[in-house]
C-alpha cells in the first residue's frame, strides 16, 4: 500500500508529517517510507531543513523544536515504555515556578536498559509511578514528577519556591509530599525535606521561610506567624508575618514585587498606619536582604526589639492559630 501511495505522492515533508508526533520520527520509520538513513542525516546537516533531536530520531523542521516535540522525542528514545516526570511534568500540570530548561526527564522500568542522551535524562526505577494522560503524554503522578525534579537541585529557594506552589495551588497536599519523599529514592532528598518540615510548621511564603532561621538567630522571643492582631478596641491592625506577642513587634518581609504596585503600595502605608496608632513597633525588610545582608536584618532586629521592650507595651489582642513558631 505504501508503494502505491508513493507512486502518486513525492517524499514531501508534509507528506512524512503524517507518519510522525508532531514532526518527530524515528530515521527507521523514514527508511520504511524510502528515505534512506544517508538521506535523513544529510538533511540534518547545516545547510538541510530538518534537525537531528535524539540517537536515530529526528525533527521534520530546522525550527527549534517545542516542549511537545522535545517530549515525543524523549519518550520515542524510551521505546514506549516511558513516562515523563519532573520539571516537564511539573509545567504540564500547570506549575510556574520551575526551573527553565529544555530537560525531559524520563522514568523506565528498572530491567530495561536505556541511556540518557542530550535532552532526554532516562532514568530506571524499581518504583514507576501511577501516570496520567495530559493530552497524550504519560506524565507522573504530581507529587513524583515535583519531587523527581527537585531531588535533582542544589539550591534552597527554588526548591522551597516549587513545593510551595504545589501545595498552595492544590496540586499536591503535604501528605501526598510527604508519603512520596518517604517511599521513593533517598537521593537528593535532604533540601526537599527541609522545605517540607518548614511547611509543616505553616510557613506561608519563601521569604518567610528564610525569615525563620534570622529570627532564631537573632536570639529574639518567640514569635507566630500571620496571625491576626487587633487594638483593645477589637479593630483589625494586620497580619504580620512574624508577630513577637512578648514585645508587642511586628516583622514584614515586603518585596517590591507584592507590595509596590499602586494599590498594594497603598495598602501597605494604610496598615503601617495601623501600626503606628497601636503603638506596635514593626521593622520592615526586603526578601533580598535575607539572603544578601543577614546580618544587618539580625541587627536591625535586635535593635527593634530593645526599643520595643523600653516602651510600655500597647494592649493588642492576637487572634492565634492553632499552632505557633
Amino acid at each position: 500500500m505504501i508503494a502505491m501511495y508513493l507512486s502518486k505522492n513525492p517524499l514531501t515533508d508534509s507528506y512524512l508529517w503524517q507518519y510522525s508526533q508532531d514532526g518527530v520520527i524515528r530515521v527507521a520509520t523514514l527508511e520504511k517510507l524510502g528515505v534512506s538513513q544517508s538521506t535523513s542525516y544529510r538533511r540534518c546537516q547545516p545547510g538541510g531543513n530538518w534537525t537531528h533531536l535524539l540517537p536515530g530520531i529526528v525533527l521534520l523542521s530546522k525550527a527549534r523544536p517545542t516542549a511537545r516535540q522535545r517530549v515525543e522525542a524523549a519518550l520515542m528514545h524510551a521505546n514506549g515504555l516511558g513516562v515523563v516526570t519532573g520539571f516537564e511534568a511539573a509545567r504540564r500540570y500547570g506549575l510556574r515556578r520551575t526551573p527553565a530548561g529544555d530537560a525531559v526527564h524520563i522514568l523506565i522500568p528498572q530491567p530495561h536498559h536505556i541511556r540518557s542522551a542530550k535532552f532526554a535524562i532516562v532514568e530506571r526505577t524499581v518504583h514507576m509511578p501511577r501516570h496520567r494522560l495530559l493530552s497524550r503524554v504519560p506524565v507522573a503522578e504530581p507529587s513524583r514528577a515535583v519531587l523527581d525534579g527537585l531531588r535533582r537541585l542544589r539550591e534552597l529557594d527554588p526548591v522551597r519556591a516549587l513545593l510551595l506552589e504545589a501545595v498552595e495551588t492544590g496540586l499536591c497536599t503535604l501528605s501526598e509530599l510527604q508519603v512520596e519523599l518517604e517511599s521513593g529514592s533517598k537521593r537528593g532528598t535532604a533540601l526537599p525535606r527541609a522545605v517540607l518540615r518548614e511547611l509543616d510548621a505553616d510557613v506561608a511564603s519563601v521569604p518567610e521561610a528564610s525569615a525563620l532561621a534570622i529570627w532564631r538567630r537573632a536570639g529574639l522571643p518567640p514569635a507566630e506567624r500571620n496571625v491576626k492582631i487587633f487594638d483593645a478596641h477589637g479593630n483589625y491592625i494586620g497580619k504580620p508575618d512574624s508577630w513577637c506577642d512578648e514585645l508587642a513587634m511586628a516583622w514584614e518581609i515586603d518585596s517590591y514585587s507584592f507590595h509596590f504596585g499602586r494599590d498594594a503600595f497603598r495598602k501597605t502605608l494604610h496598615r503601617n498606619n495601623r501600626y503606628a496608632a497601636a503603638g506596635i513597633v514593626v521593622v520592615q525588610t526586603l526578601p533580598a536582604r535575607l539572603r544578601d545582608e543577614p546580618e544587618k536584618v539580625i541587627a536591625e532586629l535586635r535593635a527593634a526589639a530593645v526599643a520595643a521592650a523600653q516602651r510600655p507595651r500597647p494592649t493588642i489582642i492576637v487572634a492565634r492559630k492553632e499552632r505557633a513558631a
